[in-house]
């Protein structure tokens, strides 16, 4: 309950001298509010006093505001006069803003096979790097074909490989792992190395080229 409280006061600008709390989805507002009196609090924080229910909402109402119940396991409750449509509103903004601000981890996929070519592996190398600068996950997967299904080896090789060119902007999330004819691995950004180098290259002018949509793999 102190848990509840403390976040309803830290959000309301309410004392936590008070104690009590309630989830801030189950708030209850003017009529809806069952105490018989409660604490009233300020739309600026500071405390009215405790007022008979029907006195608070009176009050609400003359001042054009809501009575909202922050608290309703304290004794008595605690309400706050606030504009409560308007407090919604504003909630509902700030999580849009904050969901957009919210760095989606996407899962981006290249492709090799044990033999690949110098040019094709620098093609699919480019590709991971651009991929994780932008904060993706990447998934390494090697097709082996014929008698290249003997020697698992050369593919967990290749990917080791792969990952020693990156560099410090990558860590292996999921180490090479064979399953039929499919090899897997799963690597992720480093995002404090990757801030670092994105930093030097603004410093530098680097401009960055674009992805190579090339899967570097022949069919």
């Amino acid at each position: 309950m102190e848990e509840q409280w403390s976040a309803a006061a830290a959000l309301f600008g309410v004392s936590t001298n008070d104690h009590g709390g309630g989830a801030i989805a189950d708030l209850r507002v003017n009529g809806a509010i069952r105490a018989k009196e409660v604490r009233v609090v300020a739309p600026d924080g500071e405390q009215i006093g405790i007022k008979e229910t029907r006195e608070a909402m009176w009050l609400a109402e003359q001042l054009g505001l809501d009575l909202v119940e922050v608290a309703p396991n304290a004794r008595p409750p605690v309400c706050r006069l606030m504009d409560y449509g308007k407090y919604k509103y504003e909630q509902s903004v700030k999580e849009r803003e904050a969901r957009k601000k919210q760095t989606k981890t996407v899962i981006k996929e290249v492709r090799m096979k044990p033999a690949i070519g110098q040019h094709d592996y620098e093609i699919v190398r480019r590709r991971a790097e651009k991929f994780l600068m932008h904060g993706d996950r990447v998934k390494v997967a090697v097709r082996f074909r014929g008698r290249e299904n003997e020697r698992p080896e050369f593919g967990t090789k290749l990917v080791n490989q792969l990952v020693d060119d990156l560099g410090e902007i990558v860590s292996v999330e999921q180490s090479p792992r064979k399953e039929g004819r499919m090899m897997h691995a799963v690597l992720a950004p480093n995002m404090a190395a990757i801030a670092r180098r994105k930093k030097e290259q603004a410093a530098a002018g680097v401009v960055e080229d674009d992805v190579v949509e090339s899967a570097g793999e022949e069919e």
